[in-house]
């Protein structure tokens, strides 16, 4: 994905805020063996980008006073309830950038499985996304989860994904954390009829 930011002149609050009431967004970018900057960006087409999943999770062509640089988002700052972004950070990458990155978990299969499409389980997914180290070249948009194989009662840990080479997972010490579980379909018991005594005395009266 590519996108085009601008040098930005004037920093501090004061500055900041007068940038966001013309519509657009400051922001830095970080890394490499340039210094750091300041940019701004166009807020709007920023917006639409940050609804992109790739935007968030792969290697991003910025467009900067006529020249391509390599960056990776690195941190958004969003209004408490108003939907404008207040910030944003961007890190310069190459061939030899080493990362530690959250990326979205992608499941697919689970229709096929004997767990759903037999015994109508639902996947509960516990985890959405995962930590990952590699060289910034290797960075997945995502991981891909088979579930095509899973059955009634079964666990999907971390242990059981499958990882593009070059990728490995960050578990900060844990081990084969929990990725999805099936949960089998809730049985509906249905009530046998209660059928009312009927009181003799009552049933005869009014008979004479």
């Amino acid at each position: 994905m590519q996108f085009v930011a601008f040098e930005r002149a004037k920093q501090g609050t004061g500055a900041s805020r007068r940038l966001r009431i013309t519509g657009r967004t400051p922001g830095i970018v970080f890394g490499g063996e340039t210094p750091a900057a300041t940019i701004e960006l166009d807020h709007n087409a920023l917006w639409h980008a940050l609804k992109k999943e790739a935007f968030h999770a792969s290697i991003l062509d910025m467009e900067l006073a006529g020249t391509t640089q390599k960056v990776l988002l690195r941190d958004v700052q969003y209004h408490p309830f108003k939907p404008l972004v207040l910030h944003v950070d961007f890190q310069r990458v190459d061939d030899k950038t080493r990362l530690h990155k959250k990326v979205p978990l992608h499941f697919v299969g689970a229709e096929e499985s004997p767990a759903v499409k037999t015994d109508k389980c639902a996947v509960s997914h516990v985890m959405t996304e995962i930590e990952i180290e590699c060289l910034a070249t290797q960075l997945p948009e995502h991981i891909t989860v088979d579930l095509s194989n899973v059955t009634t009662g079964s666990t999907v840990h971390t242990g059981d994904i499958v990882l593009p080479k070059g990728i490995k997972l960050v578990l900060h010490g844990r081990t084969n954390l929990t990725v999805a579980t099936l949960v089998e379909p809730v049985k509906e018991v249905v009530a046998a009829p209660v059928v009312a005594a009927v009181d003799d005395k009552k049933k005869g009266k009014g008979k004479k």
